[in-house]
């Protein structure tokens, strides 16, 4: 035993002076994914950075998905102009609130030597001082997960190189959007995307490009090299929430609401009762009305906000703000509201005749409600027609 001890000293020596030789910076770098969450802001996951210094026994997560959710944060989110910035915090605190939203957490270790960590270590910290903390959000193109890509990427000695993540070729922002949400089966999130997201969502992906979303920025990081050597050192599960277990998914989809209140149309159609016709009015109203008001918010958010992605939005072909003025002239016998529904029905039609040929994909969910949009509207032209050949009689 006398002799063993000395060799070992000896020889734990040694290993610690040969990696202090190659990495006397006493960092460790990570990468955080955390699983998605139940509200809109939190659909797509998160990512952060963690940085660990064992000479001054501190551990902190550089959080680039920081808001301030105060009175005026809902009309500058509309706008478009909602600042996002890089919080810090202790890895604890950062771990806890996840654990507490039964958030699932992977931690990458980025394979850095020590003089790459203590430029990534410097950048960050310069990123968080100050006003350098701020960055106005882009959904696509500059978020918490893009900025991470970035700040990794230019702060290595060699070039990263990211092999190919794309699931099949010429995939779409809109695809990759789906593919992340069909998975949790938030199909009602997805509607309020597509209908508020115009063509802009529709281009092709480029490789990293697709990092903006966390799950991607964590199999690109996965598959990425530094010159001759990976990325990523290795990997490990950080809490697994009980909850990451498959869910039953909800039976209450937008296609059988839309399904649903088509059918309800046509049963009061058919019933042909006073009081059925007294309620198909109503409802008529209702319809028109609240297709007019998202039209003109579609208007609105293409027009003004600072949302890019909002503009050029082929949702308006069956959202007709115009609707929102129609709707309180159903029973108008004049030739102007005779000539609108028959526009309404062209469009429509049309609408359904060229879907699959429309510059922006529309979500397939919205057919039915299209569907009664052009029934309806083909109602109110008859009826208007009927009206003026009573009122030439």
């Amino acid at each position: 035993m006398k002799k063993i001890l000395p060799f070992f000293f000896i020889a734990f020596f040694a290993f610690a002076t040969a990696y202090s030789q190659t990495d006397s910076s006493h960092l460790r770098i990570t990468l955080l994914t955390c699983s998605p969450g139940e509200e809109l802001y939190s659909t797509f996951g998160h990512s952060a950075l963690r940085v660990t210094d064992s000479a001054t026994f501190t551990d902190k997560v550089y959080n680039y998905g920081t808001f301030d959710f105060n009175p005026d944060f809902y009309p500058k989110f509309i706008r478009g102009k909602l600042l996002y910035y890089l919080s810090v915090e202790t890895y604890p605190d950062f771990i806890y609130s996840y654990q507490l939203e039964q958030r699932s957490i992977i931690e990458q270790e980025l394979n850095l030597s020590g003089e790459e960590k203590i430029k990534l270590n410097a950048a960050l910290q310069l990123n968080a001082s100050g006003s350098n903390k701020f960055y106005k959000y882009d959904f696509l193109f500059d978020n918490c997960a893009t900025r991470i890509r970035d700040i990794v990427k230019n702060n290595t000695t060699e070039a990263v190189t990211i092999k190919n993540i794309l699931p099949y070729p010429d995939v779409s922002f809109r695809e990759l959007i789906h593919n992340s949400l069909n998975r949790s089966g938030m199909y009602w999130s997805k509607l309020g995307i597509d209908i508020l997201l115009g063509r802009g969502l529709d281009k092709p992906a480029q490789n990293e490009q697709t990092m903006f979303l966390p799950d991607y920025l964590f199999k690109g990081f996965d598959s990425a090299a530094i010159g001759n050597k990976p990325l990523v050192r290795e990997r490990h599960s950080v809490y697994t929430a009980p909850s990451a277990t498959a869910s039953p998914k909800s039976f209450f989809t937008p296609f059988i609401a839309f399904a649903a209140a088509l059918m309800v149309f046509i049963a009061l159609t058919v019933i042909r009762r006073q009081w059925s016709k007294k309620a198909l009015e109503s409802l008529d109203f209702l319809l028109f009305l609240c297709a007019g008001l998202l039209g003109i918010l579609l208007v609105g958010m293409w027009l003004g906000t600072d949302h890019v992605l909002c503009r050029n939005n082929y949702n308006l072909l069956w959202a007709l703000p115009f609707h929102a003025i129609a709707a309180f002239f159903l029973k108008s016998k004049r030739k102007l509201m005779h000539q609108y529904w028959a526009l309404s029905v062209l469009v429509y039609a049309l609408v359904l005749a060229f879907w699959v040929m429309l510059p922006q994909e529309l979500n397939k969910d919205l057919v039915p409600l299209i569907v009664l949009l052009g029934w309806r509207s083909w109602k109110q032209f008859k009826r208007s027609e009927n009206a003026q050949k009573v009122a030439h009689i």
